[in-house]
This record gives structure tokens, sequence and C-alpha cells, in this order.
């Protein structure tokens, strides 16, 4: 049973909300998945999205100062401020998601054209912020989900993964963006 002092919360409710976190955590993934396998299925004639790497640049590079300041501050017990930094990374995070997933669904992939030992560079780079953004998804609900129903043992435990896998994969966007950027038409 769960410890949670939330009122608004009944226990039935615990179990309708992880079905749905799971859900989530399966079905983004698969929604960018189809984006990069059918691109041209959802196009829009004449959509202007070419400023949308820019942005999600900036997203990701926020998303990780939020991160290490959620960091900072929960590790000097200012919750608040914490709970402040996270919410914030959380939004920034969607917004990033919402602007990946119509850029992609405009745009063809662009091709990394770099050469020699820069070229592994960037694909181990980019494989593992793809690995690692996948499962970022259903980290990040569940530490989320964790924290809003005041299951705070469980909370710590799975953010002692989430954090550095999210930081990572927000750090190693902004990397790829940069690498790549040359190259976008």
């Amino acid at each position: 049973m769960t410890t949670t002092t939330n009122p608004a919360l009944k226990p039935g409710d615990f179990t309708k909300y992880k079905i749905i976190l799971g859900i989530l955590a399966a079905v983004v993934p698969l929604l960018v998945a189809v984006l990069h396998y059918f691109p041209h299925t959802f196009r829009i004639p004449g959509a202007e999205v070419k400023f949308l790497p820019a942005l999600n640049a900036v997203l990701n590079s926020l998303t990780a100062l939020c991160l290490l300041l959620g960091f900072y501050f929960i590790r000097n017990k200012q919750v608040a401020r914490h709970r402040a930094m996270m919410a914030t990374a959380f939004t920034l995070g969607g917004i990033f998601l919402l602007s990946y997933v119509v850029y992609h669904s405009q745009v063809d992939s662009t091709r990394f054209g770099g050469v020699g030992a820069i070229r592994y560079v960037y694909f181990f780079l980019l494989l593992t912020h793809i690995a690692l953004a996948v499962v970022t998804v259903g980290l990040v609900l569940f530490t989320l989900y964790f924290a809003l129903t005041e299951q705070f043992v469980k909370h710590r435990k799975i953010a002692r993964w989430a954090f550095p896998v999210w930081l990572y994969v927000s750090v190693t966007g902004v990397i790829v963006y940069f690498m790549i950027s040359p190259y976008y038409t």
C-alpha cells in the first residue's frame, strides 16, 4: 500500500495513473519512431519549421540548467525551489518534445557530413542520446508521479537514475545539434 498523505488521491487512483504513465512511456517513443520511418505521412505543405532545431537546442540547454539547479536545491534542502526547477524542466521537456515531433513530421532527417574520427564521436553521441531519450520518458514520468503522490522514498530511488540520464540526454541533444547544424539545408 502507498504511504501518501495527499487527500486528493484515492488508493485506486494510483493503479490508474501508473497504467496511464506506462502507456505514455511507450507511446511517446513509438510516435517518434513512426515519424522517423514514415516521415511524409504528416506533412503540411508550406509549414515553416526550420527554426525549430535551434529552439530545441535552447530548450534542451534550459532543461539541463533547471535539472542542475533542481539538484543543487534539493541537496541544500530547498524543496520549494527544487520543485519549481523540476516543474520547469518537465515543462521545457514537454515543449521540446512537441517541437521535436512537429519538426520531424515536416522535414526529412539531416545527414551528418563530418568525416574521420568526428563522425564516430557524432554517431556515438547520437545513438546513446536516442537510446537514453527513450528510457528518459518513463523515468521522468514515474519520478514525477512518485513526487506528486508523495511517495518520496520511491521518488528518491528513481530520481537517482532519472536525473543523470535526463541530464545526459539534454546535454547531448545540444551537442548533437551543434555538430549537425552546419549540414542543415
